[in-house]
């Protein structure tokens, strides 16, 4: 399981453990916070095809599909 701090992923870089479309590296590009500092929306953006999509943030923690840093 990954570590991830809410707080410090914005500009964090990710690797899919299976690519899809071409798509391996990502990148946050966009995190949005409540009032009490909980995380609702978070941003992530493919580095090869610059395409984005919305991701809970939770599921960068799950070590079977993302991977912390550009493998």
């Amino acid at each position: 399981m990954n570590r991830v701090n809410p707080k410090k992923l914005l500009g964090s870089k990710w690797t899919a453990v299976r690519p899809q479309n071409k798509e391996k590296h990502f990148m946050i590009i966009d995190v949005e916070f409540d009032e009490e500092s909980n995380v609702t929306q978070t941003i992530i953006q493919a580095v090869f095809t610059k395409r984005e999509f919305e991701i809970a943030w939770h599921e960068l923690k799950l070590t079977d599909t993302w991977l912390i840093g550009w493998k």
